[in-house]
């Protein structure tokens, strides 16, 4: 059990951190700190929140494990803010969703005498806020931890069973890694969500209630919010740019079947395309 978990600019997830963590009572202590004043005031009347600080630098002080959740763009401003405050040996994670300029940026800020592990559950949804936090959002979801070479192995370790208690699913690979691996099954799904939402806009308004549910299902997450995805794609651009390189090269290749009368082609990409989605787990 953790003495004291701290959660800096919770939103759904850092909010899920604290409700997840009261539940399963992973933390004798949860301190959470926002930036909004009204936001503190309300975090004050919630029963999973132990302590609320008026100050991020005060927030750490006695801290044994701080958990970043501010945005993306943010989460680095934030660790360069807390370390000179933090306690010696303090583990701090996050749950940012690009991992290679932040992990490298925030072990600079906290080192020697501090440790920083990188970490993304992915465990997000097209709402946003601590408001919409679930105790249960992590369970049988994926998360990455994220430590750089040479990182100390308990400081792993507890990180990784921290993310475990919690009900996730734990890989570790190395930040650079995570990049390559997210840009292809998040950020360009988020991207070809979006772009067939807004091609679709130019349409006819009517056809989207003629629709079925394959419609709905495809565009779900273009319903996310913008200022969030422009952070990501900013931070992961080079990653995200080969990405849909591939899948253009990919799609010219389907239209160029179709357009060629090439059938067994056709049928081949349906085919090998339903194959790779009955591969997911239950």
């Amino acid at each position: 059990m953790l003495e004291n978990l701290v959660i800096l600019a919770p939103g759904l997830l850092g909010g899920s951190v604290a409700r997840a963590a009261h539940a399963r009572g992973l933390a004798r202590r949860i301190t959470v700190w926002a930036r909004r004043p009204d936001a503190r005031l309300k975090l004050r009347e919630q029963p999973w929140v132990t302590h609320v600080a008026d100050s991020a630098e005060d927030a750490v002080r006695d801290a044994s494990l701080v958990v970043l959740a501010a945005p993306v763009d943010k989460i680095i401003e934030l660790a360069r803010q807390i370390a000179p405050h933090l306690p010696a040996g303090a583990l701090v994670t996050d749950v940012g969703s690009v991992k290679a300029e932040l992990c490298r940026a925030c072990h600079t800020a906290l080192a020697p005498h501090s440790h920083f592990i990188g970490a993304h559950p992915m465990a997000g949804s097209e709402k946003t806020g601590w408001e919409n936090a679930s105790p249960t959002l992590f369970e049988k979801r994926v998360c990455f931890v994220t430590p750089l070479a040479g990182a100390d192995e308990a400081a792993i370790a507890t990180v990784v069973g921290f993310w475990a208690d919690l009900g996730a699913e734990v890989t570790t690979v190395a930040p650079d890694q995570h990049d390559e691996i997210t840009a292809h099954i998040s950020h360009l799904p988020q991207a070809l969500a979006t772009t067939l939402g807004t091609f679709l806009a130019t349409k006819n308004p009517q056809w989207r209630n003629l629709s079925g549910n394959g419609l709905r299902d495809t565009t779900r997450i273009a319903g996310s919010d913008a200022t969030m995805w422009i952070e990501i794609f900013q931070q992961n651009r080079d990653e995200v740019l080969r990405a849909l390189r591939a899948f253009q090269d990919d799609l010219q290749g389907f239209q160029t079947a179709l357009a060629n009368r090439d059938w067994p082609e056709v049928r081949t990409r349906l085919e090998r395309g339903k194959a790779w989605r009955d591969g997911f787990r239950p």
